[in-house]
């Protein structure tokens, strides 16, 4: 896995990039990283098949929300559409744990013994839930430990998928759909809608053929069925199907000339953007982001069931405009996808312009705001759909407050450090909350305010 190779691997992967958005998933470019153009929702879609993620795609019907993450699952994984089309899981209210996760298998269960057919969802390392908000929220906890971990249990018998990606879709809010429920909301590392191309190039949808039939392969599908549905252990069948995702990546080289990536290259990925480091800002800026959205002056953090007192000091910041806590998962999820982003685009180091990209994405769907702060936004011009629309101006709120005092901070940040270390120092003092967050660590208090 030398430099040589991680190169290459990531030109494939802008190539990927590329060939979806030119002949796959038609779009407009709606962000800009580095001086580059992306679209929003093919962008993070890959990053999340690239780095082992996963993605909520919202918008309305029919605008490539399942179709766009069917091709980039098929390319990073090399799996032909019609074996990802028989894995999919079909959000509505008669869903059953035995469709998406396994059933057992009568003929043994009549001698007596408790064998689970796992299904097609289970096994394959690329996971899609259609509409996963026609699911009941009864039944959302099904897939939980799986969406989470890779972890699926039925009856006595258990896998965990080593290697997986998953994109669930969701239409907007009608007479048929459910409230997705926090606990699975939060698994989601990301958040983004896939919009409307526009007209001009919506005209020019259909004009040059059926151009997902090339990631078709109709014989080496019903071998896929084939390793999917046969009686032995799960680590063989895996072997199995490696062998044939090889094949279905030589047939994509060789009839086609689309890159699609091998095992090896996935590893190649994982390896190499998690050698990237992030920089001072990104460290200090991330931190900056936690304690406005989980800081409460009198409660001593965001809960759910507080409301805070009127009048606070704080209620200029974000805090006073939200309802719920960060949770640990985002900063997790922050890192990982701004790794990724940065491998993409051949960057040395983590930093803000990374960050400030990804962030809007991985706070959308993890913030409750307070209603004051809804009324404020949702008439206001914009783009994008009312969550990530408050994302972005959060995270531009955010991010003008720490580019004004961003010495300080660091300065703060590293002196503390140094203070837990054993030094004797005076800890910087400051107005934000990042400094009272400080001085809970060293064990002080701040000032009364």
């Amino acid at each position: 896995m030398n430099a040589v190779s991680n190169e290459r691997v990531r030109t494939k992967a802008l190539h990927i990039y590329t060939y979806i958005r030119d002949h796959l998933y038609l779009n407009r470019p709606d962000m800009t990283v580095n001086g580059e153009d992306f679209n929003s929702a093919l962008l993070m879609s890959l990053l999340v098949g690239l780095c082992r993620g996963k993605a909520l795609i919202i918008g309305e019907p029919g605008l490539g929300k399942t179709t766009s993450v069917e091709y980039v699952g098929a390319l990073l994984y090399r799996i032909p559409l019609g074996t990802i089309w028989k894995g999919e899981v079909s959000g509505h209210p008669e869903q059953t744990e035995e469709k998406i996760i396994g059933r057992p298998d009568l003929g043994k269960l009549n001698l007596g013994e408790e064998v689970v057919v796992w299904s097609h969802f289970a096994l394959l390392p690329v996971k899609i839930v259609d509409e996963i908000n026609r699911l009941p929220e009864t039944k959302q906890s099904m897939i939980l430990n799986g969406v989470d971990r890779g972890n699926w249990e039925y009856l006595n018998d258990a896998i965990i998928n080593r290697e997986y990606c998953l994109f669930a879709t969701a239409n907007y809010q009608d007479r048929g759909t459910n409230t997705i429920i926090a606990p699975l909301m939060d698994r989601f590392d990301v958040m983004v809608e896939s919009r409307h191309p526009g007209a001009n190039l919506a005209g020019l949808l259909g004009t040059n053929g059926n151009h997902e039939m090339i990631l078709r392969h109709e014989e080496l599908e019903k071998a896929f069925q084939g390793v999917l549905s046969q009686p032995v252990p799960y680590k063989t069948r895996l072997q199995e199907l490696d062998t044939l995702s090889e094949e279905f990546g030589d047939y994509l080289s060789k009839e086609t000339e689309i890159p699609s990536f091998t095992r090896t290259e996935r590893l190649v990925v994982h390896d190499q953007k998690n050698k990237i480091p992030f920089d001072i800002d990104f460290n200090a800026f991330l931190r900056v982001v936690i304690a406005e959205l989980s800081f409460c002056h009198h409660y001593g953090q965001k809960r759910s069931g507080e409301l805070c007192e009127e009048g606070c000091h704080f209620t200029g910041y974000l805090c006073g405009s939200v309802k719920n806590c960060l949770s640990n998962r985002f900063p997790k999820s922050t890192r990982n996808l701004s790794r990724a982003l940065a491998w993409l685009l051949g960057d040395r180091s983590v930093g803000l312009q990374h960050l400030e990209a990804v962030l809007p994405f991985t706070l959308a769907h993890r913030i409750q705001w307070k209603d004051q702060a809804i009324a404020e936004s949702e008439k206001e011009f914009r783009n994008d759909p009312l969550e990530i629309h408050m994302a972005k101006k959060a995270v531009r709120e955010m991010l003008r407050r720490y580019r004004e005092q961003a010495h300080r901070i660091q300065q703060a940040l590293a002196i503390a450090c140094r203070i837990a270390e054993g030094e004797i120092a005076t800890p910087v003092a400051g107005d934000h909350p990042i400094f009272h967050e400080i001085l809970k660590d060293l064990g002080q208090q701040a000032p009364e305010e």
